[in-house]
């Protein structure tokens, strides 16, 4: 299995979201309390004290000893990857495919079921789900995503769960993939915390978004025809997101603000300055003929092909990992595409979020024949 990318900050992670009104409080994750004395013992890493849950893994193991260790999916096919009951939580998820059709990582659905509900609150091509929103493989490392070398795809976002959880991975595609290997590390453990949120991941795409012309586009404060990531009710908080942007005209496609209105329909309450400002990048991440992708913790652009120029290709992503976005009654996470929303490029994306009940109320999941990435000239 290949090194987890920063475990420390996973595991930090997982220590720190009770502050932000989430579920992982050492009682969840095994901690005991300190013995012999009062008050904490800072100076003892919780890695190195007694834990109460049971380390397991769910995988594509050959059961008959064999070294078979896979799944095919044929065309129209689907694939348990993950099912368990009681409470839990997943801890890591590592994928790596075969298959046949260049299109795989958009034709391939990933869905995830909390607690029995019969829709998903996870529905994301699988090539989208793990930040590779164009439908092609690079080599790239975050916080909770990377690809490593041999395109294995990894996530360590937690995902608790109550009552059950189940993953499943559909082949929507024509062509069969002759391997699917998977292996999902999850926790057993007693009881989760009252707090404890579950995860979302939700796609959207827009191809090509709607270009506003005219004095429309010059000023657009209340954020009307953003590109919307996600949209949700109930409480809880939103983690980032990953983007692929397919440029179907020359110029620069990241002048448009992020807006983010939390509890209020009616107007953001979060606005930035820029789009490659969002994504932690600058001057339009270097230009027509600097640009350089990159890759950090929380925050990158890690692929940058033909940049501001007609069938050029952006994959970017941003965590709000050192302060999630709350909301107690309504996120919507939008984003500009261009200035006053005056671009029309073709957009892919997936946000990713907790929530205090699985939320399972996504738009319907464009075909998979529309989800391949192509240019359309205006």
């Amino acid at each position: 299995m290949p090194n987890s990318p920063d475990e420390a900050g996973r595991r930090n992670f997982l220590r720190g979201l009770p502050a932000a009104g989430a579920f992982a409080t050492a009682g969840a994750l095994g901690a005991e309390a300190p013995r012999g004395g009062a008050g904490r013992t800072p100076f003892l890493p919780n890695y190195c004290r007694a834990q109460n849950y049971q380390s397991l893994k769910q995988s594509s193991h050959d059961p008959t000893g064999g070294n078979s260790d896979r799944w095919p999916i044929s065309p129209g096919g689907t694939q348990e990857v993950f099912n368990q009951s009681g409470p839990g939580i997943i801890s890591h998820i590592w994928f790596t495919i075969a298959a046949q059709s260049r299109n795989h990582l958009k034709e391939l659905v990933l869905r995830a079921y909390w607690d029995g509900n019969s829709k998903p609150s996870v529905e994301c091509p699988i090539g989208d789900f793990f930040g590779l929103n164009l439908g092609q493989y690079f080599i790239y490392e975050s916080a909770f995503l990377a690809c490593s070398p041999g395109r294995s795809l990894n996530c360590y976002f937690a995902m608790p769960y109550r009552k059950s959880a189940r993953l499943t991975v559909t082949n929507e595609g024509s062509q069969p993939v002759g391997s699917f290997y998977s292996n999902i590390d999850f926790m057993k453990v007693p009881e989760l915390p009252d707090d404890a949120l579950y995860f979302h991941a939700q796609y959207r795409q827009a191809t090509p978004c709607v270009a506003v012309k005219g004095p429309e586009s010059q000023k657009n404060p209340l954020g009307k025809l953003n590109y919307v990531l996600a949209e949700t009710r109930g409480r809880g908080h939103l983690m980032g997101c990953t983007l692929g942007v397919l440029i179907n005209a020359d110029g620069w496609m990241g002048e448009g603000d992020d807006m983010i209105f939390i509890d209020d329909e009616s107007k953001p309450a979060i606005i930035g300055t820029g789009t490659e400002d969002y994504f932690l990048g600058s001057w339009n991440f270097g230009g027509r003929d600097g640009a350089t992708p990159f890759a950090h913790k929380y925050y990158g652009a890690p692929l940058i092909v033909m940049p501001e120029r007609t069938g050029g290709r952006y994959c970017c992503y941003r965590w709000h990992g050192d302060n999630p976005v709350t909301f107690t009654r309504y996120l919507r996470y939008t984003l500009e595409h261009g200035h006053g929303n005056d671009r029309g490029d073709n957009w892919f994306s997936v946000a990713y979020w907790y929530q205090d009940k699985p939320y399972t109320a996504f738009p319907e999941l464009p075909k998979a024949a529309d989800r391949i990435p192509q240019v359309k000239l205006a």
